[in-house]
């Protein structure tokens, strides 16, 4: 059974990258949920499963409030990631999504676009290179490398007129923010470095991830992402977690291909594509038996937007993961 709920994951979609950016889209991070993560034991197992609400109604042109283009934006995703500890310092994860919905609402709520399904295919093994445990605690420095491959729509269109007479309809391509993939092909480069001190149940650790974006079909280019956190977390209670994350994240200006204008073919201006963020992310867990259900909210510091754009506003997320071993564990002579 646990062998078929975890194929079951693996043969999923996506984690996605959210899209931002006023009718464009600067795509933010895949890896979604939880707090950052090294390698697992040897032939441990983690399942995880959570729900993110994204919605937004912000507008800034760099880091001033500015009127409104559209009504809202909001997302509603499931994300789903399988992760096995091939030995105790190789890791691979594959990680799927599914957008319930992603939804653009125009002003006065004159139209509203909105698609659904599959985003991308993430395969990320990680190498840990630094494991030391001594009495006062543990450190960890782990490498990750990995691809994203599009698994659903990154040009599908929506009803913009109906002749009355004919009665023939007329589509556009939908703008970024609402398609479910950028729909292209993009390495990622990951590193997590983690010290604890059991004694006083404190946790302080740290994660970078760059995502190199490719082209797509549409001859778009997304702006490249970066991010870097900084984390501390507390146990209370035995089974209670406090984690407290700073995350500081840059998003690359948009590109298109020679002779591909992208203002009049996706209604995307490449120059209110790119920006900078600063976010506080407060995150609570509870852990119990091989459970860990977890909550958190990214809190937007300050946010620089190039040209206009939407910006963060809230973002919440709610999961649950699982861990066991496929296989017994032999304990390691001393």
């Amino acid at each position: 059974m646990r062998l078929f709920i975890l194929t079951l994951l693996l043969l999923c979609g996506v984690a996605n990258t959210y899209a931002q950016g006023c009718c464009s889209g600067g795509s933010g991070s895949p890896i979604v949920g939880g707090a950052a993560t090294g390698v697992l034991e040897d032939h441990q197992v983690e399942l995880a499963v959570n729900y993110q609400y994204f919605q937004s109604n912000k507008f800034f042109a760099a880091d001033r409030d500015t009127l409104a283009l559209f009504d809202n934006l909001r997302n509603n995703y499931l994300y789903f990631r399988a992760d096995y500890g091939i030995s105790k310092r190789f890791t691979l994860s594959v990680a799927t999504g599914y957008f319930l919905d992603k939804t653009l609402v125009e002003l006065e709520h004159t139209k509203t676009i909105s698609s659904s399904g599959l985003g991308d295919l993430i395969l990320f093994p990680r190498y840990n290179l630094i494991n030391k445990e001594t009495p006062k605690g543990r450190m960890e420095f782990t490498l990750g490398l990995g691809y994203k491959i599009p698994l659903g729509a990154h040009a599908s269109k929506y009803l913009v007129y109906s002749d009355p007479i004919s009665g023939t309809n007329y589509y556009t391509t939908s703008p970024p923010t609402v398609q479910c993939t950028n729909g292209s092909q993009d390495l990622l480069l990951y590193a997590f470095f983690y010290k604890d001190f059991p004694l006083k149940k404190l946790r302080f650790f740290a994660s970078g991830l760059y995502t190199r974006k490719g082209w797509n079909s549409l001859g778009e280019k997304f702006g490249d992402y970066g991010s870097l956190s900084l984390y501390a977390g507390k146990t209370i209670f035995r089974k209670l977690g406090l984690t407290a994350q700073l995350k500081g994240e840059w998003i690359g200006q948009m590109k298109a291909a020679e002779g591909v204008d992208l203002l009049a073919l996706y209604n995307v201006q490449p120059e209110s594509t790119a920006s900078r963020k600063l976010f506080f992310v407060p995150q609570v867990s509870y852990s119990f038996k091989s459970f860990t259900v977890y909550a958190l909210s990214e809190i937007p510091l300050y946010q620089y937007l190039e040209g206009i754009q939407v910006g963060s506003q809230y973002q919440v997320t709610a999961g649950l993961s699982y861990r066991w071993y496929v296989k017994k564990r032999v304990k390691e002579s001393s």
